[in-house]
C-alpha cells in the first residue's frame, strides 16, 4: 500500500524478548586500572608455547613483525666530559633514517679490556630531571637519597654510579624529552584530541585511524630506539656485547620490560616501578593497541626469563606484588629451576621511585650477574653534576634535526613503505599468524563450545532448531537458529553471515529468504547467527554506529584496545566458534561446510576463515571494503594492523574466497 512502511521481520529469538545475552563482553572494557593478574602455566613445556604466541603478540603490537632490517646508525659521538671516576659524552645517531635517538653515554674513567654495557631508559621526567633543593633534603631525611649534589638528578646518579662500576652506560632520551625533539612531548605524551588533519591514505600522523591500522605508535618507536640503542653499544669497541644489561623505573621500567620481552641480548635486567597486576601504565608512550590483551605486565615481564632479573614494589600501584605478582614470577623461574634469579624487594614505605636504595639494589643485582667482582654491598657516591652545556646533544656544530607535523608524516610514511615491502616478503604461514595476532583467538576445539537447545519447530518444509552456544572460557554466548531440510540432508551445512546478524536470513513475512529456501528445497542445512553486537545483544535493536570504547577524555586508541579486543575482533571469534562448532558434529558431522557472507559482514568472515580449515567453499556478495577506507578507532570495522599486513586483498588471498558479482 502506497504511504505504508513496512517493516522487515525479526529473526526468531533465541532469548526472551527484552533479554540480553548473559555474556561477559556485554560488561564494562578493562581499563589501565584493570587486575591483570599472571596465572603461570603447570609445566614448562606449556608456558614455552605461551611465551612463543606473547611474543609475537608484543612484535606484532609493536609494529615490529616482521623484525625491520638495522638500517645504519651513522653514530656520532662528542663533547667529552671529565668528572671524577666517570666521563661523559653526547650521543645521537638514527635508529630509521633520519629520526635520532640522544642521549649521554658514561664510561669509566680508567677503562680496562672490554666492559659490560647498560642501557638505562629514563622514564617520565626526562634524564634531565632535577629536584629542587627543598625536595632532596627530604629524600634525605626519608632515606630516600643520600647526597643533596647527586641526588637531585636520581637518573643521572643510576648511570654514573653504573659507569664508576665499569660498565660502558647509555641514558637515552624517552621520545619528546630533553634532546629527543623532532615529535614534541606534548605528542608522545600528553596527546589528547584527534586530529582530522593528520588522517588520510596517502599521508598521515601518529594516533590516527591510519597510523593504528599500520600498528604506527609512540610505544612501537621508542621500543625500536631501545632495540637500536642495544645496536650501538654493541658495536662500540669497547664493550663486551655477551655482558649487556638494561634498567629503567616507571616508563623506564615500561621499557625494559620490553626490551627484554623482545630482544635476547640483555643477560640480566632491572624493570623497577612497572611489574605491576595493577595500573599498566597511563601515558600514551606505555600502551599501544594488542599490547596486553589476555595479558599485562607481570606476565610480559616474565618473558626475560629464564634470564634473572630484579624489581622493588613500593607505595604505588606496584604495593601488591609481594604476594599478587612477585610469587607468580617465583614460581615460573621455578619451572626452569632458578627460583633465586627473580627478587621484588619490598620497599612499600617509599612512594615511586628509582631512589637511592632501590638503585642499591639494582647495583648488586647487577654485580651478581655481570660479575663484576665487588663485595656487596656497593655504595654509591656523590659527584658534580653535568651542567645545562654539558649536557645539550644539540648545539651549532651539531644542530637540531628537523621536526614537527611534516616531519611526523614523513616519518610515518617512511615507516609504511619499509613495511609494505616487508609484509611482501612474508610466506602465507606468516601472514596468516600475523592476522592471527590482530583477532587474537585461535578458533575454540569442538569440545569447548557447549550448546544449549531453546527450541525446535517444524515449519512448511524445514525444521527450526533454536541454540545458545556457550564457550565458558571465554565467558561468550552465541544466539544461533538453524534450519534443517524436511527433505533428504544431503550432508551440506551452509553458515549464513549478514550484517543484520540472523534477521538476515528472514524477509518480511518471517519466512526464510528465497535463496535459504533454495537451500533448504536442495536439502542443505542453514546456520544463521548473531554475532556480538547483531541483533539480540542491541537493547534497543539500533545497529552500532560506533564500537565501545573505554570512557578516558584522551582520544587514544591505546587506551581501549590495548585491553580489550576491538568490535571487529570479537565478532571474528564468533564466527570461528560458529564453524567449530557447525564442523564438529560427530553423529551428523558434516561432509561440506559452506560459508556465505553478505550485508557488510563479509570482511569479518574471511578474517575468520583466514584462520580456520574445513570450510571448502565460499560466496561473498562484495569484497569492495578497505580497511585503508576507515577514518577513525571507533569504527565497528577497526583492526589494529589491518592495512598493514595487506588489508583485505591478503585476506582474501589466505581465506580462497569466491566472490559473487
Amino acid at each position: 500500500m502506497a504511504g505504508v512502511l513496512v517493516c522487515a521481520a525479526e529473526s526468531p529469538r533465541v532469548f526472551p524478548k527484552g533479554k540480553l545475552p548473559d555474556d561477559t563482553r556485554l560488561k564494562p572494557l578493562k581499563d589501565l586500572n584493570g587486575h591483570f593478574p599472571f596465572k603461570v602455566p603447570a609445566t614448562l613445556e606449556a608456558w614455552k608455547k605461551r611465551k612463543a604466541e606473547l611474543q609475537m603478540q608484543v612484535q606484532v603490537a609493536t609494529g615490529l613483525y616482521p623484525m625491520p632490517p638495522r638500517t645504519p646508525l651513522n653514530a656520532v659521538i662528542h663533547g667529552k666530559v671529565k668528572r671524577s671516576g666517570f666521563t661523559a659524552q653526547k650521543v645521537y645517531f638514527e635508529s630509521v633514517p633520519g629520526f635520532y635517538v640522544t642521549g649521554i653515554l658514561f664510561r669509566p674513567e680508567r677503562e680496562k679490556g672490554k666492559l659490560p654495557a647498560i642501557l638505562c631508559p629514563h622514564g617520565h621526567g626526562g634524564r634531565l630531571q632535577m629536584h629542587s633543593e627543598a625536595k632532596v633534603l627530604d629524600e634525605i631525611k626519608i632515606g630516600a637519597e643520600k647526597f643533596k649534589e647527586s641526588g637531585r638528578m636520581p637518573k643521572v646518579a643510576r648511570a654514573v654510579t653504573l659507569a664508576r662500576l665499569g660498565n660502558v652506560v647509555l641514558l637515552f632520551d624517552m621520545i619528546g624529552y630533553a634532546d629527543s625533539v623532532q615529535l614534541s612531548y606534548q605528542l608522545a605524551h600528553r596527546f589528547a584530541k584527534q586530529r582530522p588533519e593528520m588522517e588520510g591514505k596517502k599521508s598521515w600522523g601518529l594516533y590516527s585511524a591510519q597510523a593504528e591500522m599500520r600498528l604506527q605508535s609512540i610505544m612501537g618507536l621508542q621500543t625500536w630506539n631501545g632495540i637500536r640503542a642495544l645496536d650501538f653499544l654493541a658495536g662500540l669497541p669497547d664493550v663486551d656485547p655477551k655482558r649487556m644489561a638494561v634498567t629503567g623505573g616507571s616508563g623506564g621500567g615500561t621499557q625494559t620490560i620490553l626490551l627484554g620481552a623482545l630482544d635476547p641480548r640483555p643477560i640480566v635486567g632491572f624493570p623497577n616501578g612497572m611489574v605491576s597486576t595493577s595500573m599498566q601504565g597511563g601515558c600514551t608512550c606505555e600502551s599501544c593497541c594488542l599490547l596486553r590483551v589476555g595479558t599485562g605486565n607481570v606476565e610480559l615481564a616474565a618473558l626475560f626469563a629464564p634470564r634473572p632479573q630484579g624489581m622493588t614494589a613500593a607505595d604505588d600501584w606496584t604495593k601488591a606484588m609481594m604476594s599478587d605478582g612477585y610469587p607468580e614470577l617465583q614460581k615460573l623461574y621455578a619451572l626452569y629451576g632458578n627460583k633465586e634469579d627473580v627478587i621484588c624487594t619490598d620497599l612499600t614505605h617509599f612512594k615511586h621511585n628509582y631512589n637511592y636504595v632501590s638503585r642499591g639494589l639494582m647495583y648488586n643485582w647487577f654485580n651478581r650477574y655481570l660479575k663484576w667482582g665487588f663485595k656487596e654491598s656497593i655504595v654509591e657516591q656523590d659527584f658534580k653534576l653535568l651542567s645545562n652545556v654539558e649536557h645539550a646533544v644539540w648545539n651549532d656544530e651539531h644542530p637540531k634535526p628537523e621536526g614537527g607535523d611534516a616531519y611526523e608524516r614523513k616519518l610515518t610514511k617512511w615507516i609504511a613503505k619499509r613495511d609494505t615491502k616487508l609484509v611482501k616478503n612474508m610466506t602465507e604461514d606468516q601472514l596468516r599468524l600475523a592476522w592471527g595476532a590482530l583477532i587474537g583467538r585461535k578458533a575454540p576445539d569442538f569440545k569447548g563450545i557447549a550448546r544449549e537447545k531453546v527450541d525446535e519447530a517444524k515449519q512448511d518444509g524445514y525444521i527450526e532448531f533454536l541454540d545458545i552456544l556457550r564457550l565458558k572460557e571465554h565467558g561468550e554466548t552465541i544466539p544461533v537458529v538453524s534450519l534443517y531440510p524436511a527433505k533428504k540432508w544431503n550432508g551440506r551445512v551452509v553458515v549464513w553471515l549478514d550484517g543484520k546478524g540472523k534477521d538476515g536470513m528472514f524477509d518480511t513475512t518471517g519466512k526464510p529468504v528465497k535463496g535459504v529456501m533454495e537451500m533448504l528445497g536442495e536439502g542443505t542445512s542453514v546456520v544463521g547467527v548473531d554475532l556480538f553486537g547483531q541483533g539480540e545483544f542491541l537493547a534497543e535493536g539500533k545497529p552500532q554506529a560506533n564500537a565501545r570504547v573505554v570512557k578516558n577524555p584522551r582520544e587514544f586508541a591505546g587506551y581501549s584496545f590495548a585491553y580489550n579486543h576491538t568490535l571487529f575482533a570479537r565478532r571474528v571469534h564468533d564466527v570461528m566458534s560458529l564453524i567449530s562448532w557447525v564442523s564438529g558434529f560427530e553423529e551428523e558431522k558434516p561432509q561440506e561446510v559452506m560459508v556465505i557472507a553478505k550485508g557488510g559482514i563479509e570482511p569479518v568472515a574471511l578474517a575468520a576463515l583466514s584462520q580456520v580449515n574445513g570450510v571448502k567453499n565460499v560466496t561473498l556478495e562484495e569484497a569492495k571494503f578497505r580497511f585503508a577506507n576507515l577514518k577513525s578507532y571507533r569504527d565497528p570495522n577497526f583492526l589494529p594492523g589491518a592495512v598493514k599486513y595487506g588489508d583485505l586483498p591478503a585476506l582474501l588471498k589466505l581465506s580462497r574466497a569466491k566472490v559473487v558479482k
